[in-house]
């Protein structure tokens, strides 16, 4: 029941507020604009791209009776081949996990397995080869694997290049769609441009231990191609 008190209340509010309060309701009562028509129109272009790039991760591997000595013989290999690896400057190297673990086999004595492994990171691909190879002939290391992929500013080069043809195959995608609806013109409405590229490409798995007791033969490589592909999506609003 409404008394002097719940008046004086709302005669209290301010009027902003009250407005405020009002106006979704005004809104709701406005018709929106009618939207125009429109098609989903995709295109693509792709560029193959020579690798120009080399990672390779080699790793040295003892077991012994004592833990201390299988680290002490995987830490002086890892040394040696850090020294000679100095010798290759265009070559980036750097060491990558250390890992100790306990074997225990049946019949056999419990021993120690312990591995360092080193990456190689190069645009020489022959500078990078030769030096595996050393370090698998004269320093005792496994070659883990190794991948080829595209450089960071050649990757954005074929980008750059591949998104001009994809923007010209998708504007005469819209023009065809608009035409075959019979639709005398279009206009570019939200479009997505989305560059995909592969990642490293490996070419060798991990060589057994058992490898490394004859010397390594000379690393062949094959650096191929990656494909950079652009993709370039969105709407073209129709108009009469």
């Amino acid at each position: 029941m409404w008394n002097r008190y719940n008046v004086a209340r709302l005669a209290a509010i301010p009027t902003t507020l009250v407005a405020a309060l009002a106006l979704p309701c005004a809104v709701a009562q406005v018709p929106g604009a009618p939207q125009p028509p429109s098609v989903t129109v995709s295109a693509s272009a792709t560029a193959i791209v020579p690798n120009d790039r080399l990672q390779a991760w080699l790793r040295a591997e003892a077991e012994n009776a004592s833990p201390a000595a299988a680290a002490s013989q995987v830490n002086a290999t890892v040394a040696k081949a850090l020294a000679d690896a100095k010798a290759y400057p265009g070559i980036k190297v750097a060491t990558a996990g250390y890992s100790t673990q306990q074997i225990a086999e049946k019949g056999r004595p419990t021993r120690w397995r312990v591995a360092q492994s080193i990456t190689l990171d190069a645009s020489d691909f022959t500078a990078t080869a030769t030096l595996m190879s050393k370090l698998q002939d004269e320093n005792g290391l496994l070659l883990s694997g190794m991948a080829f992929s595209l450089a960071e500013k050649t990757r954005r080069e074929a980008e750059d290049s591949v998104t001009l043809q994809a923007i010209k195959s998708w504007q005469s995608r819209a023009q065809q769609a608009a035409s075959g609806l019979g639709f005398a013109a279009w206009r570019v409405g939200h479009v997505n441009v989305q560059a995909i590229g592969a990642g490293p490409v490996p070419v060798m798995r991990a060589q057994a231990m058992a490898a490394s007791m004859a010397p390594a033969p000379p690393v062949a490589l094959e650096a191929g191609t990656t494909d950079v592909t652009v993709t370039v999506s969105g709407d073209a609003l129709l108009e009469t």
